[in-house]
């Protein structure tokens, strides 16, 4: 649970200030896909796994995550909850998922829920309201949440009214990094690819509820992989900040992000998923072995922190 006097403090503000606190604006995804969970975590190898009891995959996961967020807890400002991979396993699944949101709200983690949700009307105030905002206010306790703008304006305001009134964030799907990604985004609509018809919005609605850092609660989701793309919307969205999917096991680099920050080094937090959870599966830190898996998510963290600050503006964060 937050505390009573952060919950004042709009969400940007408060993101801007655990990115500079930290001192970095890497993210780490809790992405804990069953097939690739350490075999001390989970012995059963490939499809067995999933024919497992559900209470046993979900004891798994808990115990996997809160290890994740044990180690670095203190080394970012915010994590991502791929929803999915809670959801699959059911009932249990959901209630490890609420345990490990209350982990991270002791290592002072900001948490965003990623559910890429999109209705309208009443069912659209009902996820909103059930994901935003500190607990009991909601149920899942979530500073943020990722939305999909297909549906349009209605299937998106009722998330962004519930942010704002407390203090929560949401971020808009604009260009995502998937490599299937143009089939819809880049169609030329009025004489612009489509995802910069959203982008425009977004901005509005970015403007429209700026904080004190200049940015607002309504961000966007903008992939790595297609970094001439990110370049250009952060040129046309100066008050909209970033979620940057994308980087390490998809192929982006701190070079293709660089262009998704403002001078000072602020404007875009960039997730990493399977890059840091599980980096002992990874060339360069085969050295931990299945069993140190800890050791190797701490050292690939410190790299993208590195990495981060060498080749992007984040290099340049102070402290206020």
């Amino acid at each position: 649970m937050m505390p009573a006097a952060e919950t004042k403090i709009r969400f940007i503000d408060r993101l801007e200030q655990a990115v500079r606190r930290r001192g970095t604006p890497a993210l780490v995804g809790i992405d804990p896909h069953l097939d690739l969970l350490p075999p001390n975590i989970l012995p059963a190898e490939g499809p067995q796994r999933r024919t497992l009891p559900r209470q046993r995959l979900a004891s798994a996961v808990r115990e996997f995550c809160a290890g994740v967020l044990d180690v670095i807890g203190s080394m970012v400002p915010i994590v991502k909850f791929q929803m999915a991979f809670f959801e699959q396993l059911g009932p249990e699944g959901m209630t490890v998922l609420a345990e490990l949101v209350g982990h991270a709200r002791r290592y002072g983690l900001l948490v965003i829920l990623d559910g890429k949700r999109g209705d309208i009307g009443s069912t659209a105030v009902a996820y909103a309201e059930g994901m935003l905002g500190p607990a009991p206010v909601s149920s899942w306790g979530g500073d943020a949440v990722t939305v999909s703008p297909y549906l349009g304006e209605d299937s998106l305001q009722p998330f962004i009214e519930t942010a704002v009134a407390r203090q929560g964030g949401v971020f808009v799907l604009v260009k995502t990094s998937n490599p299937g990604s143009g089939l819809f985004q880049d169609l030329i609509a009025e004489g612009m690819p489509l995802y910069r018809h959203v982008a425009a919005w977004v901005e509005q609605q970015a403007a429209r509820t700026k904080g004190r850092c200049g940015y607002g609660d309504v961000g966007g989701v903008v992939g790595a992989t297609f970094h001439e793309q990110l370049a250009e919307l952060r040129q046309v969205m100066p008050h909209t900040w970033f979620l940057v999917p994308g980087y390490g096991a998809q192929g982006g680099t701190a070079r293709d992000v660089a262009a998704a920050f403002d001078p000072t080094g602020l404007g875009a937090i960039v997730n990493n998923s399977r890059g840091i959870l599980f980096a002992y599966r990874r060339r360069e830190f085969e050295r931990f072995g299945p069993t140190r898996w800890q050791e190797a998510i701490e050292a690939a963290t410190r790299e993208m922190i590195d990495q981060l600050r060498t080749d992007t503006p984040a290099g340049r964060l102070t402290s206020r």
